[in-house]
């Protein structure tokens, strides 16, 4: 008998999560942080292909997906929310964008607006992750999915909590 090789593509759907991991263990800080690091880590991949870090493709995805032009510390104040990132650190991406020609201040300077090259670019990154998104999250079925994302709205809300007593004291 001989063996052949198969030319097959990969399946573009994962496992569905009752035969995926049947011993899966239950949520918790550990198990959140591996799948958030795990995801992000190819997402990173995917950004140092199209020349951006995490930092810049946030700033400048918010910057695209506004309705309505923002100021410089509006844009800071809203990756600030999403990323718990240092303002300073956050004034600095912009920078960077600015720098990229990715973003540009309006006539007045006063709000900063993405360029069609941050545009594009951003429209680019979304083309690249979506069939890799599609994999990662293909075939858990809508009710885990559903589950999952009460479970994370809820963290995120006592976390949120957790951060801003921290703040303050």
């Amino acid at each position: 008998m001989t063996a052949t090789t198969s030319t097959t593509a990969p399946p573009t759907t994962a496992p569905t999560s009752s035969t995926a991991l049947p011993d899966a263990p239950a949520a918790d800080s550990r198990v959140l942080g591996l799948a958030h690091y795990a995801a992000r880590g190819v997402l990173e991949r995917i950004l140092t292909r199209h020349g951006l870090t995490f930092q810049q493709q946030v700033t400048l995805r918010a910057a695209v997906t506004t309705e309505n032009p923002q100021t410089r510390d509006g844009l800071v104040a809203q990756v600030h929310v999403s990323l718990k990132a240092d303002p300073a650190g956050i004034r600095t991406v912009l920078d960077e964008l600015l720098a990229k020609g990715l973003l540009v201040a309006d006539g007045d300077g006063t709000h900063l607006l993405a360029t069609d090259a941050g545009r594009e670019l951003t429209a680019a990154v979304a083309a690249t992750v979506a069939p890799v998104g599609a994999r990662i999250w293909g075939g858990i079925p809508a009710d885990d999915l559903a589950a999952a994302g009460r479970v994370l709205a809820l963290v995120t809300e006592r976390a949120d909590a957790e951060l801003a007593a921290l703040t303050e004291g």
